[in-house]
């Protein structure tokens, strides 16, 4: 597998031919969005001036005003950036996903199914709705691994019958094979509570979470800071979180720079980093040449397939029961 740095040249040599004229359509693109932009506002501010009697009338008709302009407004973004898009994502993110192994396989418009999600046990709420896109499968040292973004969500009404969505998780969702057959299931979480109660509130919390299974306490201070623990089985959990792979973990923690989930089940450990967007798509009010642009694809890309070294999960660390 290529290393960060083998990566980042790929980028920038072999990939810059292709990178400079995206970076001309790109600049045609967003003087297309931004013209098209201003004069469908324009449109709508004439018309809630020549209504604004029915508009103004109520705080609910102004509301729905907005919610159809930003609603409107997205799809004809959409509209407008989707041949963009595919082109830098077949150009750009699956030349790069070749590079760094030629064994896996990138879908474009497909996502981690929901069976999968769900399986990981790492968000309780129910998911109502689940979409994503940059699906990326195959085998690395004999590991299997896939992974893609998510956008989990949940539905809710209110007592005037109208819907709303929140978001549950939205980010990059990895799945990887485990050289364990796992009898128990073991769900490793940032740690909110004590970090934002302090340590006696924030372990009565923990204590308490009634969504979990029974909390486990960990030997390593700076993992307790960071993490916590739940298992249905207090020994498996504490025989996989060797204190090597807590080491591994905090140190992926502190490379992803984000909020990340994990979870031993069955014979797979799943990984969820929270992003709150979508990490491949084309920039289009940056220029794609920017060195911090093109190190975000890069070094994604990288985190999320370099985490079968970084683990060790090639390793036979146990034998399969």
């Amino acid at each position: 597998m290529k290393n960060l740095s083998e990566l980042t040249d790929f980028y920038y040599k072999v990939l810059f031919p292709t990178l400079k004229k995206l970076e001309e359509d790109r600049k045609h693109l967003r003087y297309r969005i931004i013209l098209i932009g201003s004069v469908y506002t324009f449109i709508v501010a004439m018309l809630i001036i020549l209504f604004k009697e029915l508009f103004f009338q109520s705080f609910d008709a102004l509301a729905f005003v907005g919610v159809v302009y930003i609603g409107i407004g997205g799809f004809i973004y959409k509209i407008l950036t989707k041949d963009y898009t595919e082109e830098f994502k077949n150009k750009i993110i699956s030349p790069m996903i070749n590079e760094i192994d030629s064994n896996l396989n990138y879908s474009p418009t497909l996502h981690v199914s929901q069976h999968l999600f769900k399986k990981s046990k790492l968000f309780t709420s129910k998911i109502d709705r689940m979409g994503g896109n940059d699906f990326v499968k195959g085998k690395i040292d004999e590991v299997s691994i896939e992974f893609s973004d998510i956008h989990a969500e949940k539905k809710h009404k209110d007592s005037k019958g109208r819907t709303s969505w929140s978001t549950i998780f939205k980010g990059l969702f990895i799945v990887c094979e485990f050289n364990k057959h796992f009898t128990g299931q073991t769900v490793v979480l940032p740690d909110t509570a004590q970090n934002s109660f302090g340590n006696i509130i924030g372990n009565w919390l923990q204590s308490n979470n009634i969504n979990r299974d029974e909390l486990v306490k960990m030997d390593n201070s700076e993992f307790e800071k960071e993490f916590v623990v739940y298992s249905d089985n207090q020994i498996e959990a504490r025989y996989i979180l060797t204190p090597l792979l807590m080491e591994k973990l905090l140190t992926f923690k502190k490379r992803s720079k984000h909020p990340v989930y994990i979870s031993f089940i069955n014979e797979s450990i799943h990984i969820a980093i929270e992003y709150n967007k979508d990490l491949f798509e084309p920039s289009i009010f940056h220029s794609l040449l920017d060195y911090k642009i093109a190190m975000e694809y890069v070094q994604t890309l990288h985190l999320a397939i370099g985490i079968i070294q970084e683990l060790k999960l090639n390793q036979k660390l146990w034998s399969k029961q």
